[in-house]
């Protein structure tokens, strides 16, 4: 099976990776994240992946498009900033992965967000299968938060940069207010 994994940060690809390595699957990489805000986050965070792909020696397809702009206009139109931001913001991201995949030759897609204990897992399953049908490529499921501890940790000891909030500048503003 060829899979193109959406990654969001090191940390999460440090996580997840394990679990697909021993399944024998080695994924193609990613990176679509135009919802990372301030720049300089994102910037860190595209550097610190860079740094472990380079590592691993895994396929990387590069979408570093800083998204301010579609970000905030994706998720202002019809009142989403206040209901449903992360559902657009998984849409956008996972949206643009399946299509990465079919234009890349890959089987299925999947996305890192599937590690964090912290995202809404049930809406990110629900979001890829309907990016997947819209695309027509397969969304491969896996529940990656037995890894997430670890990961951690091993980006830690690597030290990779660790971020402190989601990504967006409203998941920032509600972490540290």
């Amino acid at each position: 099976m060829k899979l193109l994994l959406h990654v969001c940060c090191a940390p999460c690809l440090t996580a997840c990776l394990e679990g697909l390595q021993d399944s024998g699957i080695t994924p193609g990489i990613f990176w679509y994240n135009p919802n990372i805000h301030p720049m300089t986050e994102y910037n860190s965070r595209r550097e610190s992946l860079l740094a472990l792909l380079f590592e691993k020696k895994l396929d990387f397809i590069d979408c570093n498009e800083y998204g301010l702009r579609d970000f905030i206009s994706g998720i202002y139109g019809d009142k989403y900033y206040e209901n449903n931001r992360c559902e657009k913001c998984y849409d956008m991201r996972l949206e643009e992965t399946a299509f990465a995949a079919i234009k890349n030759n890959y089987d299925c897609f999947s996305t890192t967000l599937l590690t964090s204990p912290h995202q809404n897992h049930e809406l990110i399953r629900k979001t890829g299968l309907e990016c997947a049908e819209r695309a027509g490529v397969d969304f491969y499921y896996r529940d990656f938060r037995p890894w997430f501890r670890e990961g951690q940790k091993k980006a830690k000891i690597s030290g990779r940069y660790m971020q402190k909030y989601c990504g967006c500048i409203f998941s920032e503003e509600e972490r540290f207010s």
